[in-house]
């Protein structure tokens, strides 16, 4: 594999935003007799998932997507608290109107983070770090909630930077920073390099983005596959994914936690199609189509499948959504008890991935961060 001699200059000033410990922060300020307490944002059922933890959980090892009695097991005087999804985003909105008075770049991930491309901003302020100071002061007077932020030359960095201050505090990695800082990186603090990804790297002697910068584009590409150029790139600083205000959906899907474990596959396939009649709906919504249906098994011991199929031609109907998703169920299965299911719809039409994303750029800036 021969990598391209051209570079792409990009200058950009991005700014990463993200709420701390959202909901559950929501659910503590609206409450005064909540703050300082170990408060869970879900159910307290034997089923139940938490969806957020405040600080003071976390000191316990409380986490999101923990189950509840997990969650319990950890932490003896949690609090759970009964989402309020409404509410949430009624509070994001507020904070999105706040973002809007800075610039129209804004990009959202979800309810409590967002990307902001402030390079040139409605207020023609020179430096990232004091409009995210200011937003972030804002925010508090607004909604009385904390942020944490980082400010960085593209949305790989200024995400990884956002962590590193966490609760309300902020991060600046300059242009004459990033390489230092991203070879110092642990691996597994870098952006998108999940448990598993991060394993397999430490099997090849890659612990820091030292070790990973380390390494060639040909090995990278040989042991990881199509990711491996994008890792060859995001340790030099090269992330050329512009903030993107309106984003381009890659997937859709829906799953289901079942009240009590299931082992008849007829109920299985009962529940596949109801969760593929809402995808179906979603994808009126969205108006899109995917050839690649993702079947998601999780068991009663919380191990994990998934198993996929790419058909030849787009699809967008719950007939066909589900018959596949059958064909992926009626495979091998690990165990007979399952606690959930999920189907997940991708390679969608309106899907531009491959532009951009992975060009080779110099990260060259000379403006004030």
């Amino acid at each position: 594999m021969k990598m391209s001699n051209e570079s792409h200059q990009v200058s950009r000033k991005i700014i990463h935003v993200d709420m701390d410990a959202f909901y559950a922060s929501v659910e503590q300020h609206d409450n005064p007799s909540l703050r300082g307490k170990p408060i869970a944002v879900g159910g307290s059922s034997k089923r139940g998932v938490v969806a957020a933890a405040s600080y003071e959980a976390r000191k316990y090892g409380v986490r999101s997507a923990m189950p509840s009695v997990t969650a319990a097991r950890l932490c003896p005087q949690l609090i759970f608290v009964k989402h309020r999804f409404d509410r949430y985003k009624e509070v994001s909105n507020q904070i999105r109107e706040i973002f809007h008075d800075y610039t129209d770049l804004v990009e959202p991930l979800s309810l409590d983070e967002a990307y902001l491309d402030v390079t040139a901003n409605k207020f023609n302020f020179p430096s990232a770090t004091i409009i995210a100071y200011e937003i972030r002061r804002r925010i508090y007077e607004t909604t009385g909630l904390t942020a944490s932020a980082g400010i960085s030359i593209n949305k790989f960095i200024a995400k990884v930077a956002s962590d590193i201050n966490k609760p309300n505090g902020q991060k600046t990695i300059t242009p004459d920073q990033v390489v230092s800082f991203l070879e110092k990186l642990e691996i597994r603090k870098f952006y998108g390099i999940g448990k598993v990804t991060a394993d397999k790297m430490y099997q090849h002697g890659i612990f820091t983005g030292a070790d990973l910068k380390s390494k060639s584009l040909e090995y990278l590409a040989e042991h990881f596959g199509k990711s491996g150029r994008h890792y060859f790139n995001i340790v030099r600083g090269i992330h050329n994914s512009p903030v993107q205000p309106h984003r381009i959906r890659k997937s859709l899907g829906a799953e289901r936690t079942f009240a009590e474990n299931i082992s008849s596959e007829l109920f299985m396939k009962e529940r596949l199609q109801q969760i593929a009649g809402e995808i179906e709906k979603r994808i009126e919504k969205s108006d899109v189509a995917g050839k690649t249906v993702t079947l998601k098994i999780k068991y009663s011991d919380f191990k994990t499948q998934t198993r996929s199929i790419t058909l030849p031609y787009y699809i967008r109907d719950k007939e066909t959504i589900l018959r596949t998703a059958i064909e992926l169920l009626e495979q091998d299965r690990f165990r007979e008890s399952v606690r959930l299911l999920g189907i997940t719809l991708s390679n969608l039409n309106n899907d531009q991935s491959e532009q951009d994303e992975h060009e080779i750029e110099e990260v060259q800036l000379d403006f004030k961060f």
